[in-house]
C-alpha cells in the first residue's frame, strides 16, 4: 500500500506535465486566432480533449479487441505478474477463446487446484467473483485450461499426446513468465530454468502452426551497471557485459556438470556445501563476465538463446525494472508476500530500520505490477501481427518520472505516522527518520556508535577506558582516523576474549583490523591524545 502512496502522489507529476502541454496548447490556439472569444476558444479546447479522449478509447479498445477469440499459453501461471496478467485479460476480455495455463504439478488435477488455491482464492480475483458471481467456476472451466508440466523439461513435459496437439493447433500467443527471481539462486537451478528454460519454452512455441507471437518477461537489469541510459537492444551470442571474452552457454552447462560430478564424488559433501557450491558458482559465472548476481545473468543467457534460435517467430521481450503492488488494476495495493523493495518498507514500519546505506537522491526505479501487465497486453497487441520481428521494451520509471530515495524516505514517514505498524503489544510502532550514510565510513561509525560501544561497555572490557578517551575526541577528527577505530570496534566483536589482558585481546583486534600503513598513522594519533595502552600497542605492530 505504501507503495501503491508513492505511485499515486508520482502520477500527480504526470498530471502537471499533461496539464503543461494543454497549457502550451491553448497558447498555441490563442497565437493562431488572437480575435476569437474565451467561449469559442475553449469550445475549441475542449473539441481537442474530447478527440484526444475518444483516440485513446479507441486505441485501448483495439487492445482489448485484439485478445478477443484468442488462444494463449501462459507459463509460470501462479506466479506474481503471470496472476495479475490472466486476471486482467479474464476481466476485461471476457471472449478470449482459451487460456492455458501451464503450472508444475503432477497431473491436471493438482494443477487446478494449485491454481485455485493459489490465484482464484486470492483478493486479485475479487472483482471477477463480484462479476460472476457463483457463475465464476462454470467461467473458468470454459476459459481456462490447466496444464501439468514444466518449462525444464521437453515439450515442457505436457505427458497428455492429445493436449499436447491441441495446444500446437490453437495456440496463438505464448507467454513465458515462468522463471526463478533469487538474486544467490543455485546455478544449476537458475541455469535450467531462466535459459534452457526459455528455450524449451522457444521450442514448444515454434512447434505451434498458429503462433503469432512470443512474448518473454526478462528484467532491466540484464542490461547490467552504467550510468547513462539503457537502450532496448537485444544481446548477441555470447556477448559479455564487461568485454570478457569466451561466454559460451553450453560450456557453462559443462561447467556445472563437471562442478556436480566433482561434488558428488566427494562424500564428505553435505547438503548444505552442495547448496552452497553451486550458490558461490553461479555468482562466480555472472561476475566473471560483468553480470551482478546469477539471476539477471541466466535472463541474459535466456534472451541470448531465444534471439539465436527464433528464426522467423515474431519475438517481445518485457524487461520491467523493480515491480511492486498494484496501482490501480483490479484494486490499489495487491501484492504478495515480502518483494524487492517491500522488505525496506516492512522493517521501517516495524522500527527496524534506523540507517540505510546510499545516496539520497539515488533513484529506484519502480513500476507496479498492473502497469506491467498493460505493457505486456499492449506490445501483444502491437507486434503479433508483424513478421519476423523481434523487439525489446523496458518498462520502468527513472526516465520520465524518477523515485527517488529521499522522496520514498518521506512517503514512508507520512503513511506510517498515518497509519502505524501494529506491534505484537498490541500498540502503535512510532516511526523516525531514517539515517542516510552515503559511504562505507559513515556505516561503520554508525555502527560502531550505536551498537558497537555500548556492547564493549557491557562486557567491560580492560581496554574500553583508553578506546573512549579517543573516541571522545572524535569530532574533528579526519575520516582516516574515525574509519581506523570504527573498524577497530567492528573487529573486536569477532574476536574472541582470550583472558583479561588488554594487550592480548586488543594486539588480535587491531593486528585483523588495521592495515601496516594505517598502523603507522594510528601511532601518531593515539601518541597525540596519551592513550598509553594503545600507543604502546600500535608502535609494537608498526
Amino acid at each position: 500500500m505504501l507503495l501503491c502512496v508513492v505511485a499515486r502522489s508520482y502520477t500527480r507529476r504526470n498530471a502537471l506535465y499533461a496539464s503543461g502541454k494543454s497549457k502550451l496548447m491553448i497558447t498555441s490556439l490563442r497565437t493562431r486566432n488572437p480575435h476569437c472569444s474565451h467561449f469559442s476558444f475553449y469550445n475549441c479546447f475542449l473539441h481537442y480533449l474530447l478527440a484526444y479522449i475518444i483516440s485513446i478509447i479507441m486505441e485501448l479498445g483495439n487492445i482489448v479487441d485484439f485478445l478477443e477469440n484468442k488462444v494463449m499459453l501462459i507459463t509460470g501461471a501462479t506466479g506474481f505478474l503471470a496472476k495479475i496478467f490472466v486476471e486482467k485479460v479474464l476481466r476485461v476480455q471476457p471472449n478470449v477463446k482459451k487460456l492455458y495455463l501451464l503450472v508444475r504439478a503432477s497431473d491436471g488435477k493438482s494443477a487446478l487446484q494449485r491454481f485455485n488455491t493459489e490465484a482464484v482464492a486470492k483478493d486479485l480475483f475479487k472483482l471477477l467473483r463480484e462479476k460472476h458471481g457463483t457463475n465464476l467456476q462454470t467461467f473458468l472451466s470454459e476459459k481456462v485450461t490447466l496444464v501439468a508440466g514444466d518449462i525444464t523439461c521437453e515439450d515442457l513435459g505436457v505427458q497428455d499426446p492429445s493436449l499436447k496437439a491441441e495446444m500446437w493447433r490453437d495456440v496463438d500467443v505464448v507467454v513465458n513468465a515462468a522463471a526463478t527471481t533469487n538474486f544467490d539462486e543455485r546455478y544449476d537451478v537458475a541455469l535450467t530454468l531462466n535459459t534452457f528454460g526459455a528455450k524449451n519454452v522457444l521450442n514448444f512455441a515454434q512447434k505451434c502452426v498458429n503462433i503469432k507471437l512470443l512474448l518473454h518477461i526478462s528484467t532491466a537489469y540484464v542490461s547490467g551497471e552504467k550510468p547513462g541510459l539503457m537502450l532496448e537492444t537485444p544481446f548477441c551470442w555470447g556477448e559479455s557485459l564487461n568485454g570478457t571474452n569466451g561466454l559460451d552457454i553450453d560450456e557453462e552447462k559443462k561447467i556445472l556438470e563437471n562442478k556436480l560430478k566433482e561434488l558428488k564424488s566427494d562424500h564428505n559433501a553435505s547438503d548444505e556445501m552442495i547448496n552452497l557450491a553451486f550458490k558461490d558458482l553461479g555468482m562466480q559465472r555472472a561476475n566473471h563476465y560483468g553480470w551482478p548476481n546469477t539471476y539477471v545473468f541466466t535472463k541474459a543467457l535466456g534472451e541470448m538463446i531465444i534471439g539465436h534460435l527464433r528464426g522467423d517467430m515474431p519475438v517481445v521481450i518485457i524487461r520491467p525494472t523493480i515491480v511492486t503492488s498494484t496501482f490501480k488494476e483490479p484494486f490499489p495495493g495487491w501484492v504478495e508476500g515480502i518483494r524487492t523493495i517491500d522488505s525496506l518498507a516492512l522493517a521501517y514500519a516495524k522500527g527496524r530500520l534506523t540507517c540505510f546505506l546510499g545516496n539520497p537522491e539515488g533513484i529506484y526505479d519502480v513500476v507496479p505490477a498492473d502497469m506491467v501487465v498493460n505493457a505486456m497486453i499492449t506490445t501483444i497487441a502491437a507486434n503479433a501481427n508483424l513478421t519476423c520481428s523481434e523487439a525489446i521494451y523496458h518498462v520502468g520509471s527513472s526516465v520520465s518520472n524518477p523515485l527517488k530515495f529521499s522522496t520514498y524516505q518521506k512517503c514512508a514517514f507520512w503513511y506510517f505516522t498515518d497509519c502505524p505498524w501494529i506491534g505484537k503489544d498490541g500498540k502503535p510502532i512510532l516511526v523516525g527518520e531514517v539515517t542516510v550514510l552515503n559511504s562505507m565510513s559513515s556505516f561503520y561509525r554508525y555502527i560502531g556508535f550505536r551498537y558497537l560501544l555500548p556492547l564493549l561497555v557491557v562486557l567491560n572490557e580492560v581496554w574500553i577506558g583508553d578506546l573512549l578517551f579517543i573516541l571522545g575526541r572524535y569530532v574533528g577528527s579526519s575520516e582516516f582516523e574515525q574509519d581506523c577505530f570504527t573498524r577497530v570496534m567492528v573487529q573486536s566483536i569477532n574476536t574472541p576474549i582470550l583472558e583479561k589482558n588488554t594487550s592480548t585481546t586488543l594486539f588480535l583486534i587491531v593486528h585483523q583490523a588495521l592495515t601496516p600503513s594505517s598502523l603507522t598513522k594510528l601511532h601518531l594519533y593515539c601518541k597525540r591524545y596519551k592513550a598509553d595502552v594503545l600507543t604502546s600497542l600500535v608502535h609494537h605492530l608498526s
